[in-house]
């Protein structure tokens, strides 16, 4: 593995390739020159374009908190190092390192399939999480309107749909959602993992600036669509002292829920995310590594439902009375979003689509 190479890649959360688990075949660099460097870091990036079967995915987990979501795009430009999304990389034939954020597959048919499986009289509506993987307003989104043109097809169907993203983006789609809103079909969640860009710039290097996360918070806010705010993942000792102004400005800008989870690095990402730490905060890497150990009884991968989204320990109990305590003083009165699913129509008229 390229772990120790002399050079920083700026505007990359991972600074190296690790091996695929599922490639009998790897490659390696033997030797620091300018070659095996532009194989590994090229700055352009790569779109694979895939046409899958099925678009909407079964969730077939307890703590995760939905049961579907969708994915137009797998990889993500937006390079953060923690990402758990790593991992599915893998399975496409990528690395979960550099790869992740060069290599981006676009899901070309992905309206056509949404539509099908919609209409399909076995279908249960309930909402869809959109970025439940990788963020569904990622860079490419501008160019391809994936995301968009799923927002109109669930307007169309009246199935609910609930978002996460870290990017601006989405207030593009304010006219979409502004319809969506009027019938408690859309819920929002911004991500927004402290307020100090020197450590966002490191840890989300392509992502959209702290100020205009919240600026997005209050422009949705502003035009009656419910938005949250998302603080995950909260590592011991890079950003778990920054929740109370997190959700102090969050709830000035107009949200209205929040939540988080700790930083659970599973698979590939562990040996990703150490690097990074490594490299980034060499004075308290190691501390931050054993709190994470901690946080997940020994092990940063640990998978036990129930836990593996919060942690235990002493720790992990400060976070959360930290949390509760911000919560309860600048978001008090407010109320639990209810998606609706009384609206759904398997059979949509052709004549919502002029709203378009």
């Amino acid at each position: 593995m390229l772990v120790n190479t002399p050079s920083y890649f700026k505007g990359r959360g991972a600074q190296y390739n690790p091996n695929n688990k599922f490639q009998k075949q790897s490659y390696s660099q033997e030797f620091t020159e300018v070659l095996d460097e532009e194989l590994l870091t090229q700055e352009k990036t790569e779109v694979i374009y895939t046409y899958p079967k099925t678009i909407i995915n079964k969730v077939e987990s307890d703590d995760i908190g939905f049961e579907y979501s969708l994915n137009p795009y797998q990889g993500c430009e937006h390079g953060c190092v923690y990402c758990y999304a790593r991992n599915t990389h893998e399975y496409w034939g990528y690395s979960a390192g550099i790869d992740f954020e060069q290599k981006i597959v676009v899901k070309q048919n992905a309206i056509e399939v949404l539509e099908k499986q919609l209409s399909s009289k076995s279908y249960v509506p309930m909402p869809i999480m959109l970025s439940g993987n990788t963020d569904c307003y990622q860079p490419l989104e501008r160019k391809y309107e994936l995301t968009r043109r799923i927002l109109q097809t669930c307007l169309k169907y009246k199935n609910p749909v609930g978002i996460i993203t870290k990017n601006s983006l989405i207030t593009r789609d304010i006219d979409i959602l502004k319809q969506l809103a009027k019938h408690n079909l859309v819920h929002v969640m911004i991500s927004i993992t402290g307020t100090d860009e020197e450590i966002r710039w490191k840890m989300e290097p392509r992502s959209a600036t702290y100020k205009q996360r919240f600026n997005t918070i209050q422009k949705l806010a502003e035009n009656g669509i419910p938005c949250g705010v998302m603080i995950a993942p909260i590592i011991p000792g890079i950003n778990n002292h920054e929740i109370p102004e997190v959700i102090e400005l969050a709830s000035r800008a107009g949200a209205t829920s929040a939540s988080y989870s700790i930083a659970r690095l599973n698979g590939s990402v562990g040996p990703i995310f150490k690097d990074w730490l490594q490299k980034n905060f060499p004075d308290k890497a190691n501390k931050v590594w054993n709190q994470l150990c901690d946080a997940h009884g020994g092990d940063v991968s640990s998978s036990r439902f129930g836990v593996r989204m919060r942690g235990q320990g002493k720790m992990v109990e400060s976070i959360e009375q930290l949390f509760i305590l911000s919560k309860t003083r600048f978001m008090r009165g407010n109320e639990t979003f209810k998606f609706n699913l009384s609206l759904f129509n398997h059979t949509p008229g052709d004549s919502q689509l002029a709203l378009f």
